[in-house]
């Protein structure tokens, strides 16, 4: 018989309000899969934690966008992220909330959903709080550190860290997506999980590439859609589909963002019904789940410490400030103002480090950096973006945020040193 959850969920609103003078140790802003390792890796360093999502569940993009599978790699993963995937790949993607509370809850971080993290609380340049807002109206809840995990990196905008956006020549990002999944798939039916793939696979009618290309030509598709990927299911009959694709729209504008949930849902249906009376096995294939929302792949990126550039990937040298070592992914750029990939990418990588530095916000005390907000240019920021990697950077960021509420120390304070010894990284 599953047990309840029924600890570790804020009690009475005073408890968690925390005043200035009795300040939880880290505040996280935020709840995907980032935000949790954090959370976990900050609460195991013996922290009080308090987590805050905006949402109803956990889990980012991978719950409310159906953002699957889990993708990048990491050489040594992390103790945390391997029970988390473990514990996530052994139920129901439709429960996966349910997965990360329970981890979440036994390493006795406290949860408050259904609240968004308006603004830091500034205390000249220093972040000793955020401003909340739920339906108790705005509170304030301080923090010794913290952590912005906002995906647009929300709280760090309103402290007045600067700040780049989109690609250098133009300032346009990465374009969104709905991905959605699909029922009534024959269970032997081909998957397919990148324009390579598309390549190479053939199929009765020619190479997928090509029907989805002759798709386009003859207006059965929309013509933002260059590729139509598949992934596999837990689920018997189920496959996950990521082929939408949302141009020229600002994920900080909510104007821009009801477009995209509008013209991306649209876009679903035609892809579902190209696949019936293209793809084989899809014949009798049917939307099945639609996300909760619009996926966006590029916002905020902030100056750091240290910036994360293409070169550094490109390198794959071993850096001796290392906080992730040894993550891969390939330079994955949707094209901005087109179809399929932009410049010749996706471009293949090395194994590569991450700087403690891109995790420091530069000019502003008391607040850390995580996930796909952290300091990278716009190229090297296509590779970090994905779960598995945003995942360690959440545990080296949780166990940062640790150290600096037990030593006294400011972010940019921190003995690197001391972090990787704590997080288990060899010097390079």
């Amino acid at each position: 018989m599953t047990t309840p959850i029924n600890d570790g969920i804020a009690g009475p609103m005073k408890s968690v309000y925390a005043e200035a003078a009795q300040p939880w140790d880290v505040l996280i802003c935020g709840g995907g899969l980032g935000a949790v390792t954090a959370a976990i890796a900050a609460a195991r360093q013996g922290c009080s934690v308090l987590l805050v999502e905006r949402g109803g569940r956990l889990g980012g993009a991978f719950v409310n966008g159906l953002v699957q599978p889990i993708m990048g790699w990491c050489r040594h993963p992390h103790p945390i992220v391997t029970e988390l995937l473990d514990a996530l790949e052994s139920e129901s993607s439709k429960l996966a909330d349910l997965v990360l509370a329970k981890a979440l809850i036994k390493a006795g971080v406290t949860l408050l959903l259904h609240t968004w993290c308006v603004s830091a609380i500034l205390n000249d340049k220093q972040v000793s709080g955020v401003r909340v807002l739920n339906k108790e109206g705005l509170h304030d809840i301080y923090a010794r550190i913290v952590i912005d995990s906002t995906g647009d990196g929300d709280i760090a905008a309103s402290a007045g860290v600067s700040f780049e956006q989109g690609r250098e020549n133009d300032g346009l990002t990465q374009p969104m997506s709905v991905m959605f999944e699909i029922g009534g798939v024959d269970d032997n039916a081909f998957t397919c999980g990148s324009e390579e793939e598309a390549v190479q696979l053939m199929l009765p009618d020619g190479s997928w590439h090509d029907i989805v290309m002759r798709g386009r030509e003859m207006k059965e598709l929309p013509p933002e859609v260059g590729i139509i990927r598949i992934y596999g299911s837990r689920m018997p009959g189920r496959r996950v589909i990521n082929a939408t694709q949302i141009n020229k729209v600002n994920g900080l504008s909510a104007i821009d963002l009801t477009r995209a949930e509008i013209i991306g849902r649209q876009q679903a249906r035609i892809v579902a019904e190209f696949l019936c009376r293209k793809a084989p096995g899809y014949e009798n294939c049917y939307i099945a789940e639609m996300p909760a929302a619009v996926g966006v792949r590029e916002t905020r990126r902030f100056r750091g410490l240290t910036t994360v550039t293409i070169g550094m990937l490109a390198s794959g040298l071993r850096r001796e400030d290392a906080v992730v070592r040894e993550v891969c992914f390939p330079i994955d750029i949707h094209n901005p103002d087109g179809v399929g990939q932009a410049e010749g990418f996706a471009g293949k990588v090395p194994a590569y480090d991450l700087p403690y530095g891109c995790l420091v916000p530069e000019g502003c005390d008391g607040l850390l950096l995580a996930g796909r907000n952290i300091a990278g240019t716009h190229e090297a920021h296509a590779s970090y973006r994905v779960q598995q990697i945003t995942m360690h950077i959440g545990i080296a960021v949780g166990v940062a945020a640790a150290l600096c509420v037990q030593q006294g120390w400011q972010p940019r304070e921190l003995n690197v040193g001391k972090l990787q010894h704590a997080l288990g990284i060899t010097q390079a």
